[in-house]
């Protein structure tokens, strides 16, 4: 197979296999019933008040997604400003002309990112959709036809209506497990973390990379505390969105990209280099005139 026809082959491939995992997270946004549960009147956790979101979706998916790409394109095009050297592997061709390492690069490490960003969202939503947890605000937001002083307290309600008349935060109000920002901004930053573990190279501070690894998990850290101070999960959701999306990060990091494979090429070559500059030179005309020792 021609290189060309290849290249376009191997990129046609990704975004299919990006698109079979995306579309069902699109499909549960779009036409997604959550499973219907009862309450009890007793349950105090279900009674807080509703509060708007300190981390809106748009903040938090405009962020989750276009830091970790410009991370990855300002590290890759740094490290071949600083390294010049050519790719050791199989050069791309796309219409007639080889695609530059660093631009192939990219388009790698991105595609692996969204990848993951696709399956981690996709896990998140089969559990938020199959399970149904009531959110800490559910009561005040569907104001069931119920009058709980009626009612024994400890009885599970299932037949009831929701006379709220905003539908979707109904919806809404019915997917609190697991928590989908904190899976989210988890997996997100943790994978940036682990590239920039794995592919920053900086010698100009050796706390920088540290730093920036920090910040990072604080972001990280402040969305999935938000989650709980809005009264939008309970802790426990919050938790396993959390480890999910660390999970997920860890597992696309370590199995699926190349991070830590180039890595230790890199430093392979460095140990090569630095064994043939160390290595004695030895002068074997002089050896030769040597006189014998007797």
């Amino acid at each position: 197979m021609p290189r060309d026809t290849r290249t376009i082959v191997k990129i046609g491939l990704d975004f299919l296999l990006l698109l079979t995992v995306g579309i069902p997270v699109l499909l549960y946004h779009l036409h997604g019933r959550p499973t219907i549960r009862g309450f009890n009147c007793d349950d105090d956790s279900i009674r807080y008040p509703y509060r708007d979101s300190t981390i809106t979706n748009n903040v938090l998916y405009i962020v989750g997604i276009f830091l970790p790409v410009t991370v990855i394109c300002v590290t890759e095009f740094t490290n071949e400003a600083r390294s010049k050297r050519e790719s050791r592997g199989q050069v791309y061709v796309l219409l007639g002309r080889p695609i530059p390492h660093v631009i192939w690069n990219i388009y790698k490490r991105i595609g692996v990112f969204l990848f993951g960003a696709c399956m981690s969202q996709l896990t998140t939503d089969i559990a938020k959709y199959s399970i149904g947890r009531l959110r800490p605000h559910f009561l005040y937001v569907c104001q069931p036809n119920v009058n709980c002083s009626l009612e024994d307290p400890h009885a599970y309600i299932f037949d009831f209506v929701c006379l709220g008349r905003d539908h979707n935060a109904i919806r809404e109000s019915r997917l609190s497990f697991p928590s989908g920002h904190s899976s989210f901004s988890a997996y997100t930053m943790v994978f940036t973390v682990i590239y920039l573990q794995a592919c920053m190279c900086c010698k100009v501070n050796r706390l920088l990379k540290p730093f920036l690894q920090f910040l990072l998990l604080m972001m990280t850290w402040y969305t999935a505390l938000s989650r709980i101070a809005d009264y939008k999960h309970h802790w426990s959701d919050v938790l396993i969105g959390f480890l999910l999306g660390v999970i997920v990060a860890v597992i696309v990091t370590m199995f699926v990209s190349d991070f830590f494979t180039e890595k230790r090429a890199k430093e392979e070559d460095i140990n090569l280099q630095n064994i043939s500059t160390d290595a004695p030179v030895v002068n074997y005309n002089t050896m030769e005139n040597r006189p014998e020792s007797h």
